[in-house]
């Protein structure tokens, strides 16, 4: 198992490529907040992690780019 290499299917290629050449809107800042609150709520650590750099990324687009 150790000599075996991944293989990608086309159909993963042609999304990632798909991907790749789209640009992806943020939500609105007060959608992300509110979808904060709610991971919050339901004591979900990954849902509130994932907005609160969603909320960073939506209020402050050049953070993090280079």
């Amino acid at each position: 198992m150790a000599g075996r290499s991944r293989i990608a299917r086309p159909t993963e290629v042609a999304a990632l490529r798909a991907v790749a050449r789209s640009a992806r809107r943020l939500p609105s800042v007060p959608a992300l907040m509110a979808a904060l609150l709610e991971a919050n709520e339901r004591r979900d650590r990954e849902g509130v992690q994932l907005c609160a750099h969603r909320v960073v990324r939506a209020a402050a687009p050049e953070v993090g780019e280079s």
